[in-house]
C-alpha cells in the first residue's frame, strides 16, 4: 500500500505557503502570456488555464532556486516558471487529443469543446509561446536545458506510442518511457531553478537528481491510480484500455496461470468489461502488483529526498522533501 500520509488543509497551505508570492506571480505572468491575437488561440489556453492543476512545476522552479541558499532576484523565478507551466499546458492539449480524452479535471478537454484540430494547433502555439520567454531571458543554458528535456519529452511519447500494445513490455523498456516522458522535465524544472540561482554545480545535480527521482515516484503513483482510483476523472484503467503496459501490469505478470495469461493478454488493448477489468485489478491487488509498485514509488521519493543532503538547511529543503509524501499520498 502507498504510505499513509495525509495533509490537513491548514498543513497543505504551509507546503507552498512560502513561496506563495512566487505562484501568484506565475499565475498573472501565465494570463499575461496568453493574450493572443487570435481568438480561437486565447480561448483554448484560457480554457487549460482556468482548469487549474497542482502547478507543480512552477512550484519545483521556485523551491529548488530558494533551496540553494543563494541570493538572486526573484523576477525571473515567474517568467522561467510560466515558460515551465506552459509547456506543461501544451503537452496536455497534446496528450488529451493523442488519448481522445473527454474530460480532464472534471471539465471538458480542449479537444472535446473546440476540436482537435485547433487544440494541436493552440498547443502549439502555446510551446512557441514559452519558447518566445526563453528567449527573452537569454540564459544559454537554461534554453539548452530546457530545450533538451523538451526534444526528450516529445521523443518519450514516441517511444510510448511504438511501445504500444505490447503486453511483455519490460520494466527497463517502461522505465525508460517514464523518465524521458515524465521525469526529465521535472529535473528540467529543478535544475532551471538551481540555474535561476546561480548555483554551484554539485548542487544543481542534486536538485537534478531530485528531479528526476520525484518525477518518477510521481508518474508511477499516476499508473497506479490509472487502476486503483475511481475519482482521476479519466476511464479507469485507461492504460490497460489503451494497449500501454506500466508497472502494476508487469509486476502481475510473472503471477499469472497460463489461462490467466492468455485472458489478460487478449484483452489488452482490445476492449474489457467490466468483470474482466475488477478481475485483473484484483489479481493486482492480492498477488502484490499493487504494493510492489507503491514500494518502487517510496523508493524513488527516498533517492530523492537523499540527493538533497548537499543542499544547506532551509525550509525549502524541507519543503523539497515533504513534497515526496505529498506525491505518494495522491488520490487524484
Amino acid at each position: 500500500m502507498i504510505a499513509a500520509v495525509r495533509f490537513s488543509e491548514d498543513e497543505d497551505r504551509d507546503l507552498l505557503g512560502s513561496i506563495a508570492g512566487e505562484i501568484a506571480a506565475v499565475e498573472r505572468e501565465l494570463s499575461r502570456r496568453l493574450d493572443s491575437q487570435v481568438e480561437l488561440v486565447e480561448h483554448v489556453g484560457r480554457h487549460t488555464f482556468d482548469a487549474g492543476g497542482k502547478r507543480l512545476r512552477p512550484a519545483f522552479v521556485a523551491l529548488a532556486a530558494r533551496a540553494t541558499g543563494s541570493e538572486f532576484g526573484s523576477e525571473r523565478i515567474s517568467h522561467i516558471a510560466a515558460c515551465m507551466e506552459m509547456i506543461h499546458m501544451a503537452t496536455l492539449i497534446h496528450d488529451d487529443v493523442i488519448d481522445h480524452a473527454s474530460t480532464r479535471r472534471g471539465r471538458k478537454t480542449a479537444s472535446a469543446l473546440f476540436g482537435n484540430t485547433a487544440a494541436i494547433l493552440s498547443g502549439d502555439v502555446l510551446l512557441a509561446k514559452a519558447m518566445v520567454i526563453l528567449a527573452q531571458d537569454g540564459d544559454l543554458e537554461i534554453i539548452r536545458t530546457v530545450s533538451q528535456s523538451v526534444v526528450e519529452m516529445a521523443e518519450g511519447e514516441v517511444l510510448e506510442l511504438e511501445f504500444r500494445h505490447c503486453f511483455d513490455l519490460s520494466e527497463a523498456d517502461h522505465m525508460q518511457v517514464l523518465r524521458m516522458k515524465t521525469a526529465s522535465f521535472i529535473q528540467c524544472c529543478c535544475e532551471a531553478g538551481a540555474l535561476i540561482s546561480g548555483a554551484n554545480p554539485a548542487a544543481r545535480r542534486a536538485l537534478g537528481q531530485y528531479g528526476h527521482h520525484i518525477g518518477l515516484a510521481f508518474q508511477i503513483v499516476d499508473d497506479l491510480l490509472d487502476y486503483r482510483s475511481e475519482v482521476t476523472g479519466k476511464p479507469r484503467a485507461g492504460d490497460f484500455r489503451e494497449g500501454q503496459a506500466t508497472l502494476p501490469l508487469i509486476y502481475l505478470r510473472p503471477f499469472l496461470a497460463p489461462e490467466e495469461a492468455d485472458l489478460a493478454r487478449g484483452l489488452f488493448g482490445n476492449g474489457i468489461g467490466e468483470e474482466d477489468l475488477l478481475a485483473i485489478v484484483g489479481w493486482m491487488d492480492a498477488r502484490g502488483a499493487f504494493s510492489r509498485a507503491a514500494n518502487e514509488a517510496r523508493r524513488h521519493v527516498d533517492l530523492a529526498i537523499a540527493a538533497l543532503d548537499v543542499l544547506p538547511p532551509s525550509p525549502e529543503k524541507v519543503l523539497l522533501a515533504q513534497v515526496g509524501d505529498f506525491i505518494l499520498s495522491r488520490q487524484s
